[in-house]
């Protein structure tokens, strides 16, 4: 059996080399096609000379050892430990994971949640990639970002990154700290700004008012927020915050805020005294009345007994009323405001307008402001029945109102100019 197995084999040895030949023909021939001729020899006997192109220069031989050295280095470059952060090759930046146990996140939420902390570290906290972006081209300073998805992160500016630490963490690790109802994957820890270096938009700058907005009181996050966005669409120059506000980089009034904060510039955390250094020259301070009632009764004149019983409310948390052991009688401290419609010229001079809040009112030292720089009360006018507006909204009002006045008067100016 092996000796007719012997005789196929010495038979089909021949033809085996013949189609290896053929294969090895073809192939050189394959290659040769793909060759460019470096000289053509026409039928006629003329030769011509051809260049090789500079991208087709021949290739140079590697060294064997160089090959054997890139061969042990390509490993170490494809393996990288888990301990090494990811690299984006593109912008040479990296990215740290966040492994189970890891406390980075919990350590910075704990320290931007607290008020004291806050101001303590010099750090807010942004949630949003609106917000997040608003704040950047503002000029804010980045201090870490966390992040679950990396496509969050790559939608912000490179250049704005650079030195900034970046953790990628689980969605549900951000979802446990977050405030909102859906959140977005991404939460940054910014140095808190400050309102001299920020960079606010050039169509913001050239739409600003002389009209200041001072807040006096206010407790509510959402209330504030709120106003914050009206001062910005109305063109205030300034928002003033003096002690006793809900701080201005909380993340509810951030969120309620809706980028404003980037916008128009805000002073926190300001006593009554140094309040004046923060306004123009030759400025008047008017209060928002939220007692209706009682500045309907004085501008009728109309007053009674129920002005002391409104002056109450209009000043909640200061005493309104001292009485004399000897006489009997109740000493009448209040600063006395005139009482002026909202809707009538307040604004012939560099204007600021105090707004209280809703619990607490407006405090005896913006009456006292008020009085020594030449203002008065302005009167949202109400149906009888109603106690006062929301804080948010009378601001809302008397700062469009001022706008328009404003607008009327550059209106006019204008007008007088063409005709001459």
């Amino acid at each position: 059996m092996a000796a007719p197995a012997r005789g196929l084999w010495s038979s089909l040895r021949p033809l085996l080399r013949g189609l290896q030949t053929r294969d090895l023909e073809a192939r050189r021939w394959v290659r040769a096609l793909r060759r460019s001729p470096v000289r053509v020899l026409f039928p006629s006997g003329q030769v011509e000379e051809r260049k090789r192109a500079p991208d087709k220069q021949p290739r140079k031989a590697v060294p064997e050892a160089s090959a054997q050295e890139q061969r042990h280095k390509r490993p170490q470059e494809t393996s990288p430990s888990p301990s090494t952060p990811h690299t984006w090759e593109e912008a040479g930046l990296r990215y740290d994971k966040a492994f189970p146990g890891d406390r980075r996140l919990s350590n910075v939420m704990t320290i931007v949640k607290s008020r004291p902390f806050r101001e303590k570290q010099g750090k807010i906290l942004l949630e949003g990639r609106r917000l997040i972006a608003d704040a950047l081209k503002a000029g804010a300073v980045p201090k870490v970002f966390f992040f679950s998805r990396l496509e969050y992160v790559k939608e912000l500016p490179v250049e704005k990154l650079k030195g900034v630490s970046l953790i990628k963490v689980k969605f549900e690790d951000i979802k446990d700290w977050s405030d909102l109802v859906t959140p977005q994957g991404i939460i940054g820890i910014f140095a808190k700004p400050d309102p001299v270096k920020i960079t606010y938009p050039k169509t913001q700058l050239h739409h600003s008012l002389p009209l200041v907005l001072i807040c006096d009181n206010l407790r509510d996050p959402g209330n504030l927020g709120t106003i914050l966005r009206s001062a910005a669409g109305a063109g205030c120059s300034k928002v003033l915050l003096t002690k006793g506000c809900v701080d201005a980089w909380e993340p509810k009034v951030l969120r309620a805020g809706m980028g404003a904060h980037f916008q128009v510039p805000i002073v926190n955390n300001l006593e009554w005294e140094t309040v004046p250094n923060h306004l123009p020259p030759d400025t008047r301070v008017y209060v928002a009345d939220n007692c209706g009632l009682y500045a309907q009764f004085q501008l009728s004149n109309k007053t009674s007994d129920r002005d002391w019983a409104c002056d109450r409310r209009f000043l909640k948390f200061h005493k309104c009323e001292e009485e004399d052991p000897d006489t009997k009688t109740s000493k009448d401290w209040l600063p006395k405001l005139e009482v002026q419609s909202y809707d009538l010229d307040w604004t012939e001079a560099p204007a600021a307008v105090v707004i209280g809040g809703e619990t607490h009112g407006v405090s005896l030292e913006s009456l006292q402001l008020a009085e020594s720089t030449g203002g008065k009360r302005l009167l949202i006018p109400v149906v009888p029945g109603v106690d006062s507006l929301n804080s948010a909204m009378a601001a809302s009002i008397l700062l469009f109102e001022g706008k328009r006045q404003l607008r009327i008067k550059v209106e006019d100016l204008s007008r007088d100019r063409s005709y001459h």
